[in-house]
Parts: C-alpha cells; structure tokens; sequence
C-alpha cells in the first residue's frame, strides 16, 4: 500500500470516512469553485517562477472551467474570482519575498519513505525555495479569509506542515496564503518544526496505518453543537442510507461495487 497525508488525515477525522473514499470508491464530485481555482493558481505560480506570464496562464487555467456547473460562495463568481486571482499575482510579484531556483526541479516535488516492510508514504510538497533570504518548505494555500497568526508558535501545529517536514528532514517550513477578499492579502508565515515533532508524526503514521490494515472502520459520530463536522461531510448520505444526499455529493470509480465483501465485516 502507498499511504498519504490526506489519508492519515481521513482516517483520523473518522474511520467510516475513510472507507467511504478509499475502499468503496466514493469520492466527492469535482465541482466546488474554490478548490477548482485552487488548482488554477497553483499552476499560474507556476508559471510566474518559470519566468512566463502568471496571469496568461491563471486565464488559461480558469478559463477551461468557466462552463462547468460549479459550486461558488455567497459573493464570488467566475469573473470575480480572476480579477482576485490577477491582483494576486501582482501583489506577489512586488513583494518579491519567495525565490525558487531551478523552478522545474523544485515545484510540486514527489517524496516518498517507507514506512514498512510493504508500505511506503507518498507526499508531494508545493516548493522548496526561500522566503525572505530563509531556505524552506514552502506550501502554497489559497482562501477567502486570513489564517490566525495568534498565539504566536501558532502554525508549527499545522499537521501537514509537521507531515512534509517529516517526509523531507526539512526543518523550517512557510504558509504563503493568498486571501481573496474586497482588498486581496498574502501573508508569509514561516516556523520551525522540532525533531520531537518529526518523530511523533512518524509514530502517528505507524500506529494509524496498523488500525487501517486491521480493518477498524468504527465511525465517528459529529452531531454535537458547535462542532458539527457531520453535518459538512459529504459522506453524510451514506451514513445516513439518503441516496438523495449521496447523488448530489458523490461519484464512485469504475469497479468498486466489487468490494462489497467489506460489508461482511465485523466492527
């Protein structure tokens, strides 16, 4: 098995979820416009490092989704979403804090470990580069509001971060955060992941590996005010036998009603 972040992740978050999207094949449809833009960006940063034209290739990008039936926010849309895009890359370009060498090599990188005699764990890490004069790992994130800086230390428990500082040895880490908003912001968050940390994630990923092989897919029930992670599942119409719910959120790959064995298991 190859594991990932976003597996671990998964599992942790709710063992039945897990299963939803890794064994029986569901998976949510591709339609939310803000992770569809995402892509968009990444892809126009993309392009700033190796010296072509970010906004060309952010109107290029987005523009092969402009007929898609997706999902906006309350306030965005199409048009506004790429002159948020646009006045970004501006921005970045003035700023001029992040540098990437050899932008081919060092953009959207693979990282592999073994975690097993069997397993490996897979991560690709956005960029190594360094921001104001600091080498690090660098992610990029794009959202419609501010990430908390406060308490200071804060971002050195972001676990993705711990993740691909696990995975690449590399210590000093950095969130660029591309906010859209009325007057768009980028904030440059850089920390410091410890060697403590590094290993306890490793052991994280150990332990929470050895409950998926062993087949424990109890769920984690999220009905409970103000925390109410169920009610955003997308997942929530398999749980809840609603093939209504189940139609609008999911799509399932190419043969994977041939693992209907699962149902036999017992938790």
């Amino acid at each position: 098995m190859t594991y990932s972040y976003t597996q671990i992740s998964q599992y942790l978050l709710c063992p039945r979820r897990y299963r939803h999207r890794y064994l029986d094949g569901w998976r949510e449809k591709d339609n939310r416009a803000a992770m569809v833009f995402g892509r968009a960006f990444e892809s126009a940063l993309a392009a700033f490092f190796r010296r072509e034209d970010a906004a060309i290739a952010l109107l290029r990008e987005w523009s092969s989704c402009r007929n898609q039936d997706l999902q906006y926010s309350k306030g965005d849309s199409w048009d506004r979403m790429l002159q948020q895009g646009i006045q970004l890359l501006d921005r970045f370009c003035q700023d001029d804090r992040v540098r990437i060498r050899q932008p081919r090599r060092n953009l959207q990188i693979k990282f592999t470990r073994a975690v097993s005699e069997r397993d490996d764990f897979i991560a690709y890490v956005d960029a190594i580069g360094r921001m104001d004069g600091t080498r690090c790992l660098l992610e990029w994130k794009t959202t419609s509001s501010r990430y908390p800086e406060e308490p200071n230390g804060l971002l050195a428990l972001d676990p993705q971060l711990v993740c691909y500082s696990w995975i690449t040895g590399i210590a000093e880490v950095a969130q660029v955060v591309f906010v859209r908003k009325r007057l768009v912001e980028i904030q440059y968050l850089r920390t410091t992941i410890t060697d403590e940390q590094r290993q306890e994630f490793g052991q994280l990923v150990e332990d929470t590996i050895r409950r998926i092989e062993s087949a424990h897919f109890m769920p984690h029930s999220g009905i409970r005010f103000p925390q109410n992670p169920c009610t955003s599942c997308p997942y929530i119409g398999l749980c809840l036998g609603r093939q209504d719910l189940v139609e609008v959120a999911l799509v399932r790959r190419p043969g994977a009603e041939d693992f209907g064995w699962l149902d036999e298991l017992t938790y």
